[in-house]
């Protein structure tokens, strides 16, 4: 029920499109999910979302009357549809013939939020692309840019949703900023999410202006959405010390943590040491956030890289640690943790070994011997590469060459003189100068 009254707070496509995740992956909220996403459906124009739903509720529950296809609805809003089509074209194509530049932008406008009512995302599109090469003010790009994001979100292109909200995200149309850059952040938050760059990510929703009104930003996510996904992203990517600054102590990203409770006792929790509780927090939310239609790809990841990070943070104190603890910390009911710490331990994400026949897992140190002479090593070479370039570059110049496209090389070393032409002539010159003294002498 709680999930059911989170997706009332967010409106238009993304409201029906959770509604229908909802009654695929939730047997419980099925029913109830269903008949609320064939209502929004006929709230609008667009006939595939209704027989979509129809078909889904129809396939659980026939005998229920939203089980009945409303065949009259649906060539109503056919006719409608056709209807409203025609009117559309035919007005723009008298403000082309009029050459009004501001009657031409309207009326792509008009028709592209028109074919987005009715499912038509493709001509949409081009609507509103051909809607850009009649703007005459900022606002009127801003508005471009908000109506193109708003096609990719409903067909998930990220990168496409990126590149349109970049494009508006400095742009100053005079009106209420503070309320477009709450859009621009979240709309790019849930972008980079959907891309799997999580830090950035959670940078972004960080950034978040907690005293906009929701309605700003409600056709992409809400209040409470914000909080769980910046939540989770900063959990999973950044350390304890940045986790107490930017979130624990941030006043304003606390305001959206109010929203979401259970998320600042998690990262709380975390930020303290209680590891087994900071995850248990998480595991007791987990269904719900399973039926995010953002989160949801995602989810498998990030509770994973939280967990790994509770399982490294537990063992930082320690030179070595019983299995047996480990287990009662981390392990799920009759399942050990071993196999868990191995991949951790190959992936890199854990130096330690495990001791199979005591049953510790060991922690690993580097050789500070070892350390220093790859270090020597590293730099002997890198001295050798940098005399090699001077010796070749000194012979270039006493052979009379030049080399095209010549860079200045870096000094021997900290403090040490600028490596340039001037610097070869003058070693040249001194070069030249020991070879007469020799040849004097001789």
């Amino acid at each position: 029920m709680l999930t059911l009254l989170l997706v009332v707070v967010v409106i238009g496509r993304t409201r029906y499109e959770r509604l229908i995740l909802i009654g695929r992956c939730c047997v419980p909220l099925r029913l109830e999910a269903l008949k609320a996403a064939i209502t929004e459906a006929k709230s609008g124009s667009d006939i595939t979302r209704y027989k979509d739903a129809w078909q889904l509720l129809r396939s659980v529950a026939p005998d229920e009357p939203e089980a009945k296809r409303d065949d009259e609805w649906i060539e109503s809003t056919e006719l409608a549809n056709r209807n409203e089509t025609t009117r559309l074209e035919t007005e723009l194509k008298g403000y082309k013939n009029n050459l009004i530049k501001e009657s031409i932008r309207m009326g792509n406008e008009d028709l592209g939020k028109h074919f987005e009512s009715i499912g038509k995302l493709t001509e949409a599109t081009d609507a509103y692309n051909k809607m850009r090469h009649d703007v005459s003010t900022t606002k009127h790009i801003f508005d471009c840019g908000i109506h193109l994001a708003s096609i990719a979100f409903q067909r998930h292109d990220w990168a496409t949703v990126l590149s349109n909200v970049g494009k508006i995200s400095n742009i100053q149309t005079g009106d209420d900023e503070q309320a477009q850059q709450a859009y621009t952040k979240v709309a790019s938050g849930v972008a980079l999410m959907g891309l799997g760059n999580y830090y950035d990510a959670a940078n972004t929703l960080l950034l978040t202006n907690p005293n906009v009104s929701p309605t700003e930003y409600n056709t992409v996510a809400s209040p409470n959405d914000v909080a769980i996904y910046g939540g989770l992203l900063a959990l999973a990517t950044m350390d304890r010390k940045a986790l107490q600054a930017r979130i624990l102590d941030n006043q304003s990203f606390r305001m959206f943590l109010e929203h979401e409770p259970h998320i600042r006792k998690a990262i709380s929790l975390f930020v303290n040491g209680r590891y087994s509780n900071c995850l248990s927090i998480l595991e007791s939310v987990r269904a719900d956030y399973l039926l995010d239609i953002y989160l949801q790809p995602h989810m498998p990841t990030i509770y994973s890289r939280i967990r790994e990070k509770c399982i490294v943070q537990y063992f930082i104190p320690f030179s070595c640690v019983t299995l047996d603890s480990l287990d009662a910390a981390f392990g799920a009911p009759n399942q050990s943790v071993e196999p868990e710490l191995i991949r951790m331990i190959r992936d890199g994400s854990l130096r330690a070994r495990i001791d199979a026949k005591n049953k510790l897992l060991v922690a690993v140190s580097p050789d500070p011997r070892l350390v220093v002479q790859t270090n020597a090593l590293a730099v002997a070479r890198k001295y050798e590469q940098e005399a090699k370039e001077r010796l070749r570059r000194v012979n270039l110049i006493f052979s009379g060459l030049e080399a095209s496209g010549a860079k200045k090389l870096p000094g021997p070393g900290v403090g040490g003189p600028e490596v340039n032409e001037a610097w070869y002539e003058e070693n040249g010159q001194l070069a030249g100068q020991g070879a007469e003294r020799e040849d004097q002498e001789s």
